[in-house]
C-alpha cells in the first residue's frame, strides 16, 4: 500500500492545489467525452487553479490562456444549454473548410506574436513553445464551445506539445495529466465522430 501511495504522490504531486486541479481536469474531460453539460462547473474550477499554478511557474502565456478559458467556459456552458438532443447530450457539428483555414491562421499568427512579445518583454520560460499551447488551446476551446468535433484533433496536438513543456519545467503531475488528456482526447474524437455519423448533428 505504501508503494502505491508513493507512486501516486510522485505522479500526481504533493501540492494540494495541483492535486485538486488534476482531479478536476480528469472529471472535466471525461464529461466532455460523454457530451455532458456538467463538464463546465469542473472546467471553470480547474482553469482557476491552473492560472495560479502557471503564474508560479512563470508560464505567463498559460496564465493568459486560463483567463481566456474561464470566459469561454462560461460561453460554452450557455451555448450547450440550447443545443442538446432529447437525452440532454450536446449535438455535434463538423468544421467547415473556411473555419479550418481561419483557425490555422489564428494559431500560427498568435503563436508568432505572443512568443515574440513574451521573449522580448518578460522572463517567460520557452516563450514560443508556451505560446503555441496558448493559441492552439484557444482554437480548440472555441471549437469545443461551438460543438465542433474537430476540436479533439486540435486538443491532441495541444496535449503532445504540453507534455514536453511541462515535463521539461518539472511540472510532472501536470505533464501526467496531459498524457491522460491525450488518451482521452483520442477517445473523445472517436465518440464525437460516431455521434455525428449517427445524425446527431445540426446541418
Amino acid at each position: 500500500m505504501g508503494e502505491v501511495l508513493e507512486f501516486l504522490t510522485a505522479m500526481i504531486g504533493a501540492r494540494p492545489v495541483e492535486v485538486i486541479a488534476f482531479v478536476l481536469g480528469l472529471a472535466n474531460i471525461t464529461l466532455i467525452v460523454r457530451r455532458s453539460i456538467w463538464n463546465y462547473p469542473f472546467g471553470i474550477a480547474m482553469v482557476t487553479l491552473y492560472a495560479w499554478i502557471f503564474y508560479g511557474a512563470k508560464l505567463y502565456s498559460d496564465v493568459i490562456l486560463q483567463i481566456f478559458f474561464f470566459v469561454v467556459q462560461c460561453y460554452g456552458w450557455a451555448h450547450w444549454l440550447t443545443r442538446r438532443d432529447e437525452e440532454g447530450l450536446v449535438i455535434v457539428e463538423r468544421i467547415s473548410k473556411g473555419a479550418a483555414l481561419i483557425s490555422a491562421a489564428v494559431a500560427i499568427a498568435g503563436t508568432a506574436l505572443t512568443g515574440w512579445l513574451m521573449s522580448a518583454y518578460t522572463d517567460a520560460s520557452f516563450p514560443f513553445w508556451d505560446a503555441s499551447i496558448l493559441w492552439l488551446s484557444v482554437v480548440a476551446q472555441v471549437l469545443l464551445a461551438r460543438r465542433i468535433r474537430e476540436n479533439w484533433l486540435v486538443w491532441i496536438a495541444v496535449d503532445i506539445i504540453a507534455i514536453g513543456l511541462y515535463w521539461t519545467k518539472g511540472l510532472y503531475p501536470t505533464a501526467v495529466l496531459y498524457l491522460m488528456f491525450l488518451v482521452i482526447s483520442a477517445i473523445g474524437y472517436a465518440n464525437w465522430r460516431r455521434a455525428y455519423s449517427r445524425g446527431e448533428a445540426v446541418t
